[in-house]
């Protein structure tokens, strides 16, 4: 299957130009990621879309300011800082409630309640943290998958996801082993141009 898009225009690229199919895998890919942060932040179950909507309405607002300047910027870190504010915010909100007898003072609680999440360059010891980065990952290869011949996918995942040989892949399929590289060296080249910026 073609795809139409210029494939020079990163997902990243896509979303900023105000693309609205990107903004959807955008959203696809991140969505329950956020909604990860913002439960493990306190929001509560009930509250966890609309926190989630105003990550989003954020990063609609001022995704122009996201840059890769440095070594280490990611999407994921400055993602993860858009919705930390948005579950301050939200626990600021809660101790203005009028049912808060203490006021700001619960709020304070709360937030303190939540330190800083760990630095990007941090490994991800949270085993629950990295099933949920591994479903980004596996939601970004959703993305490209239709692109591509049965055979071509079956070499890229048993070699790059189930971390086979490439020699077995290529006995398994009765392919040579250059083309099981080519394979993966395909599947990963078009994942870059697709999501690249914001995955990596």
């Amino acid at each position: 299957m073609e795809d139409a898009r210029p494939t020079s225009m990163t997902l990243l690229d896509r979303v900023r130009a105000d693309d609205q199919e990107a903004w959807n895998r955008l959203i696809h890919l991140y969505a329950p990621l956020v909604r990860y942060w913002c439960r493990r932040g306190g929001v509560a179950e009930g509250e966890l879309d609309d926190v989630t909507q105003e990550v989003f309405r954020a990063v609609a607002s001022s995704i122009g300011d996201f840059r890769r300047d440095r070594a280490g910027d990611r999407f994921r870190g400055w993602l993860r800082g858009v919705t930390r504010n948005k579950v301050l915010d939200w626990h600021r909100a809660r101790g203005r409630r009028p049912a808060e007898a203490e006021g700001g003072t619960a709020a304070g609680r709360a937030l303190q309640q939540h330190p800083e999440p760990p630095a990007e360059t941090d490994p991800i010891d949270d085993p629950d943290e990295r099933r949920e980065l591994d479903g980004v990952y596996r939601r970004a290869l959703g993305l490209v998958r239709s692109e591509f011949e049965g055979k071509t996918w079956d070499a890229f995942w048993r070699v790059t996801v189930e971390g086979h040989a490439t020699a077995d892949v290529a006995a398994a399929l009765g392919v040579s082993t250059a083309a099981v590289r080519q394979a993966k060296s395909r599947v990963l080249r078009r994942l870059r141009q697709e999501v690249g910026d914001l995955i990596a």
